[in-house]
């Protein structure tokens, strides 16, 4: 099978990442254990593929997915691979954390808890930190996690301002400095991409869930203004949490947005894979490459679980997929009519 995997630029940096990228929080014991050995194999098989963007962060796994990733990166030329993580929360350790639980999703031996902080200070440190953790003096993109009010909720505007009076100025700076190459957010939603615009030049923007097969609210304003801006989007969870990669035909519980699907969207999901049907399309295979047809989006970066997934998720990738299928899901009103089609 011919594969499809190329390169594209991000922002204006001299970065070039891999349309197909590392979402690497399984790497962390995301939900359940991944042994030492099966995460090394997990990687080496996605680098074997020449994916070469690898995003993880602190949260995952309490630093155990930076750890994993910062070990099988080591060894290659710095050329070979794009290394991505995030600012935003620091790790300190917790002699009473049970690791033998899921703590925030993740079934860890790492025995820290992380406390949020997006100050200058807190940035830096942050930055610093996973250094270590990686074991790689330099860090290519450095994402603020979780900033908005997803997360904080009523400590939005807190932390925000936390961010804007203090905490961008490191990013800034260390981007002047060389250490890092280029800046942007971590995030499950636009609008607080939207607001940092107006702080400061962001390179890129991890966006999970909000631009896919299923929904692209995004194309009305925030998708354009990241083009102006000159910011490329990596966007993650293309699968929204599961629902376009299992489909809803099983008898199994379909998942979106980490909770039960509301009927509504099992309703349209439901449709969008009767026109699979009719076209032999695998469903996760157009959700992963639906996205890429925006010029805003650089790499689709889906969790890799295990060296079959990552197998797997190359096949999709690499799925040939008729042009008939994009114009019928116009034409049924599944697909908004202003979406760029990979045609």
């Amino acid at each position: 099978m011919k594969n499809n995997l190329t390169t594209r630029p991000l922002g204006s940096t001299e970065l070039n990442v891999s349309t197909l990228g590392f979402g690497a929080a399984s790497m962390g014991n995301l939900y359940h254990e991944v042994s030492d050995n099966d995460a090394r194999k997990t990687l080496a098989s996605a680098i074997d593929a020449k994916i070469n963007l690898f995003d993880t962060a602190p949260r995952y796994g309490a630093g155990l997915s930076e750890r994993r990733v910062g070990d099988a990166l080591r060894p290659l030329d710095k050329d070979k691979y794009v290394i991505s993580t995030k600012v935003g929360r620091i790790l300190k350790p917790d002699l009473n954390a049970k690791v033998n639980e899921l703590r925030h999703g993740f079934l860890t031996p790492m025995s820290f808890e992380a406390e949020y902080d997006y100050t200058y200070d807190g940035i830096i440190r942050s930055f610093e930190d996973s250094q270590q953790r990686l074991g790689l003096a330099h860090i290519d993109i450095l994402l603020v996690h979780d900033l908005g009010a997803d997360t904080h909720g009523s400590m939005d505007d807190y932390y925000f301002k936390q961010f804007a009076s203090s905490g961008y100025k490191a990013l800034e700076e260390l981007k002047k400095d060389g250490r890092i190459k280029a800046v942007g957010l971590g995030v499950n939603e636009v609008d607080v991409c939207e607001r940092v615009m107006n702080i400061s030049q962001f390179d890129c923007f991890l966006l999970a869930g909000r631009y896919s097969l299923l929904e692209q609210a995004p194309l009305h304003g925030f998708l354009p203004n990241c083009i102006k801006h000159g910011a490329s989007i990596i966007l993650g969870g293309p699968y929204n949490s599961g629902i376009l990669a299992t489909g809803v035909k099983t008898n199994k519980v379909p998942y979106y947005n980490y909770a039960p699907a509301p009927k509504d969207t099992i309703n349209r999901v439901d449709k969008i894979e009767n026109v699979c049907q009719q076209h032999n399309v695998t469903l996760a295979a157009a959700a992963l490459q639906f996205p890429l047809a925006h010029p805003a989006v650089a790499s689709v970066i889906p969790g890799l679980s295990s060296s079959a997934r990552v197998e797997k998720t190359l096949h999709l990738f690499n799925e040939k997929i008729p042009a008939a299928f994009w114009q019928q899901l116009q034409h049924e009103k599944l697909l908004d009519n202003l979406a760029p089609l990979p045609i």
